[in-house]
Order: C-alpha cells, then structure tokens, then sequence
C-alpha cells in the first residue's frame, strides 16, 4: 500500500507536470499578449495579405528600397508584434528590402500557432516574397535571406537548412526549444510533452549554407550553452558575436548589436549565393 506522504508527493509532481504540458502553448506563443506597433512604419511600406493552403489570413508587411535586390525575411520574436520587428530592423539595415508577416494567430493575422504552422507559413511567405516586394519576375532571382529572432531563430533555420535561403541571421538562437525545456525543467519528462521542440540543430547540422549567430552573455531565456551548441553545429559560421553585458532583451538596445547586425548581413552577402532550390506557395 502507497504511503499516504508518497501519494500526496505523486500527485503533487503529476499536477506540476500537467500544469506545464497545459501551458507549453501560452509560454511559446503568447499572442494574446502582444500588442500592434504603435509607431508609423516606414515610408514606403506596403501591407500585404496571404492566404495559407488551410484557408487562414495571414497579414504582414514590405518595405522596398531603391537600389537593392536582396530581400530579408524577418521572423519576430514570440511576443513582439511584426511591425515594431520591421521598423527596428529597417533602422538597422537600410539597404535591404524586408518583409515581417505577423505570425499565425498574432492579430491581424488568422489560426492558432505552433511550430508546424509557423514554418509551412515561412515557406509560403519565401515562395511569394519576390512578388510582395515587387521585384520584376522576368529579372534574376534576388537573393533571400531570413532574419530570426530568439523563437524566430528557430524558423529561420527550418528555411537556412532546406537551403531556401541564401543565408540566416539567427539572434539569441538556440539549438533546439527542447533543449532549453530540458535544462528549465530538468524534472519533467520533457521529449514526451513537449509539442513544438523546434529543432534548428537538426536543420542546420552539416549544412553547407553561411550563418551568422549574434547572443547575449547574460541571457537567461536562451541559456549560452544552447546557442553554443548551435554554433558548434554549424558547418559555414560567417559571424559568430557574444554581447557580453546584454540578456535577452536589453541585447536590442545597446549599439553593439546594431553595429553587429549590419555586420552579419554584409558578411552574408560576401558569401556565394546558394544553388536554389525550388519552393511553392499560393
């Protein structure tokens, strides 16, 4: 017969574990709790709407400048809205076209996220992002890259590791979401709960496309040990940068990563564009 101290210890771990397997949505995607911009975006900017193979809305924006064929594809952190990610990165990178789609179930965009949908949403956005832009059809392909953002980081490498892109910024990344879970919640048994375990290690192990990786020494969301493991992965680092004093989020206002960023992206355009590969999308 269980000791009474026992079960209440049992059913106290279960309802801890349960409680965290109820939750893994609303940790990961907190769209209800995100907000529109509420600064203008940038002159020129254009909206735009898509319509996924499953009949959602999704609803973002493109910002074309003169003079350039490269597109950026930015993939937002999980509780910062499309737009605010658009005008500071447009601050940063002036000379590259961009195009931020607020994720599925982030308002105004349509449906419920999760890692799936977010990524079959990337690849849509990818195979439409010439058109959105507005480049001519009949010109040569422009190159693409894809810029993410903490979660966004774990999109970004789905798109860099099926060589979609020709090349990835990836911010306070890390090697999986699984990994991060295991080391938060090291008492859980987190490879059977977890639904979304967003594995960038197995997307871009060995990977012959270039990849710049910018963290943050103090950051305590993305342990540095998972993006080091990451880095250790990667088969063509074109820039790997620690902010020291930053954490995960005072990293965005220190000039450093400014300066870094822009960095990143020309040391990706120094590279040799990858063979493409062919995409679809509506």
């Amino acid at each position: 017969m269980m000791l009474p101290w026992l079960a209440l210890i049992l059913a106290l771990y279960v309802a801890i574990v349960g409680s965290l397997y109820l939750a893994q949505d609303g940790l990961l995607f907190p769209h209800g709790a995100t907000r529109r911009g509420m600064l203008p975006l940038p002159e020129g900017t254009v909206r735009h709407d898509l319509v996924t193979a499953d009949g959602h809305r999704l609803v973002g924006h493109a910002l074309r400048r003169d003079g350039s064929r490269d597109i950026a594809l930015l993939f937002t952190g999980n509780a910062w809205n499309a737009e605010d990610c658009l005008i500071f990165t447009a601050e940063r990178l002036p000379d590259v076209n961009l195009l931020a789609f607020h994720y599925r179930g982030y308002a105004p965009s349509e449906g419920t996220p999760s890692e799936a949908a977010l990524v079959a949403d990337a690849l849509l956005l990818r195979a439409q992002a010439q058109r959105l832009i507005g480049l001519d059809a009949a010109s040569e392909p422009p190159r693409m890259f894809a810029i993410g953002y903490s979660i966004g980081s774990g999109v970004a490498a789905q798109l860099a590791g099926h060589g979609l892109v020709d090349g990835a910024i990836l911010i306070t990344p890390f090697d999986s979401v699984e990994a991060v879970a295991r080391q938060r919640y090291f008492f859980a048994p987190v490879g059977q709960l977890l639904r979304h375990p967003f594995r960038s290690d197995l997307a871009l192990v060995d990977k012959d496309v270039p990849v710049a990786v910018i963290a943050a020494g103090r950051d305590r969301i993305v342990p540095p040990a998972r993006t080091a493991a990451l880095v250790a992965l990667l088969a063509r680092p074109v820039l790997v940068a620690t902010v020291s004093q930053a954490d995960h989020v005072s990293l965005y206002d220190l000039p450093e990563f400014d300066q870094l960023l822009g960095q990143a992206l020309r040391a990706l355009q120094a590279t040799k564009p990858v063979e493409a590969v062919p995409v679809s999308g509506r």
